[in-house]
């Protein structure tokens, strides 16, 4: 199992970095718009679907991606989209994390399927324009998610249980602990000050996320990093309310060794549009 994830974590760098890193975006753009249709395909198929309406998800997440691109949307600035894509999220997380996944399922099939499509779609722009403002302003906000993660799964593992009785989601995710909340908060705090303070020194070329968030206050900086670690986590427990619900283990198979593509992702989905909400307003 490691082996295949070492491999497969290997193959997606080999992809993304050049694409990410490429003067022209076109093969960033490219690229992300098919991981969106490989999200698409697995949320149809949480969503009981059978293999031809999957398809038809997956080729409509990847045009709708396209469409967005070609169509000029994308150097649009969109601040009432983010307004209301991040409400969407928001709202969400209140309403699920405290009905559970009978409220989920209680809801129309059509009604799930397309919000689950919109949301893709809209991370998926989200995606774009970070990376559009600049590649230090891209990573500086994967790498929130990426360090909330690692944070968590160590803090996790080290503390879990030790100050805290109660699971953080016990009906959703019986592994998470808020040990590991706790971790993550602190590690992205860390990450988050330092790269802050290098973009003050002129070390980085000062357009992170952090940089722009910290110009306004270190009060709003440190506000704004807690909310997104947070939402990330709720992303994290949605996407196991939704496999719970679909009484799978997995969001699909597509990547070896990690699951399927919104298991990768599930925490950047409400993620990138409030981010790009934060740094619009």
């Amino acid at each position: 199992m490691l082996k295949q994830r070492i491999l497969t974590a290997i193959v997606l760098l080999a992809l993304l970095v050049p694409a990410v890193l490429a003067a022209n975006p076109l093969p960033f753009v490219l690229l992300t718009a098919l991981l969106m249709g490989a999200g698409g395909w697995e949320w149809a198929r949480l969503n009981q679907l059978k293999t031809a309406s999957a398809l038809g998800t997956a080729l409509a997440c990847f045009g709708i991606c396209c469409g967005l691109w070609f169509g000029g949307v994308a150097a649009m600035a969109l601040p009432w989209l983010w307004v209301a894509v991040g409400a969407c999220w928001v709202g969400l997380a209140l309403w699920l994390l405290r009905a559970g996944v009978s409220a989920w399922l209680g809801q129309p099939a059509i009604l799930r399927w397309t919000g689950g499509v919109v949301l893709l779609c809209a991370a998926w722009l989200a995606l774009v324009q970070m990376r559009l403002v600049g590649v230090d302003f891209l990573f500086s906000v994967l790498l929130l998610v990426w360090v909330a993660d690692i944070s968590a799964y160590f803090s996790g593992r080290a503390l879990g249980g030790r100050f805290f009785r109660q699971k953080l989601a016990p009906h959703i995710s019986p592994g998470k602990t808020w040990e590991g909340v706790a971790g993550a908060m602190a590690g992205v705090m860390c990450m988050a000050l330092v790269w802050r303070a290098l973009d003050v020194e002129g070390l980085t070329p000062g357009g992170s996320m952090y940089g722009r968030m910290g110009s306004r206050s270190m009060v709003f900086l440190g506000v704004a990093v807690v909310f997104l670690t947070t939402m990330g986590v709720v992303g994290d427990l949605l996407e196991s309310l939704f496999k719970r619900a679909a009484g799978v283990k997995d969001s699909g198979v597509l990547l070896p060794g990690h699951g399927g593509v919104l298991d990768r992702i599930d925490a950047l989905l409400p993620v990138l549009p409030l981010a790009m909400l934060l740094c619009t307003f």
